[in-house]
């Protein structure tokens, strides 16, 4: 009896440790059970969900907290909803997921520290990428990233074609390695830190600048070299990232 007694207080004293069960709300509960489904295959990608009425009469749950569960399923990328439509099952994608990262990701960068963190992530992250390229890279991958790079070249003094040709050159880089989530990743990249490239770019000379570095990246990529590449890529970060912020102090 001491020994059993013992036991449960030891148990007890573990539990303390622990948060409580929280109690799931109405919609929750239909957002498990629907995802559920979608996980085992019983709703396939591009099967339409059944209508509001019937899943609630199926969950004995309202309308409110069916269609809270319909807008959950949408955020999280596992339903497509259209106007006039019943909600289809979607397969979610790298950039469906990265894509519910931009309201946030905009808050952040409205802040210079967001932004400041923003540019240490990019440069993690390209750094590396443009080392596993160097690694990954085949002939056809240094000719598509060449021809990048000569389209670049050919746009220096036109600020609009030049930040499109400068995406272009790192989107091909994105690629080599064939990771879907590298590419989505780059987008979402893209898109938050469209400002560095515009702002940047009012500093004379910043577009040839970037232009040598991107050549130098091409270059260690075509030799082989993943830790010239890593290097060549951190030059190019820190001083577009340097000029971003000359060109705001001046502003300010």
């Amino acid at each position: 009896m001491q020994g059993s007694r013992d036991r449960a207080d030891g148990m007890i004293a573990v539990m303390k440790d622990t948060a409580p069960i929280r109690r799931r709300k109405l919609y929750e509960e239909v957002v498990v059970r629907l995802e559920a489904l979608i996980h085992e295959g019983e709703l396939k990608p591009g099967d339409p969900l059944p209508s509001e009425r019937e899943l609630m009469l199926h969950f004995g749950v309202g309308r409110p907290a069916i269609r809270e569960a319909l807008f959950a399923l949408h955020r999280m990328g596992l339903v497509v909803v259209a106007n006039g439509e019943r909600p289809r099952v979607s397969s979610p994608t790298p950039k469906t997921l990265l894509g519910e990262l931009a309201g946030a990701a905009r808050l952040m960068l409205a802040k210079p520290e967001g932004m400041h963190h923003f540019q240490q992530a990019r440069g993690l992250f390209e750094c590396a990428l443009a080392e596993e390229a160097a690694r990954l890279a085949t002939r056809a991958d240094v000719l598509a990233l060449e021809k990048a790079l000569d389209a670049n070249r050919e746009a220096i003094g036109d600020d609009v074609r030049f930040m499109r040709t400068d995406v272009a050159f790192h989107f091909a880089l994105a690629t080599i390695p064939r990771n879907p989530i590298y590419v989505a990743l780059h987008e979402a990249i893209v898109e938050w830190l469209v400002d560095q490239r515009s702002v940047s770019l009012r500093r004379p000379g910043t577009d040839r600048l970037a232009f040598e570095s991107h050549r130098a990246i091409f270059q260690a990529i075509e030799a082989r070299d993943p830790a010239a590449a890593n290097q060549a890529m951190r030059r190019h970060l820190d001083e577009i990232a340097q000029r971003y912020w000359k060109v705001k102090e001046t502003e300010a």
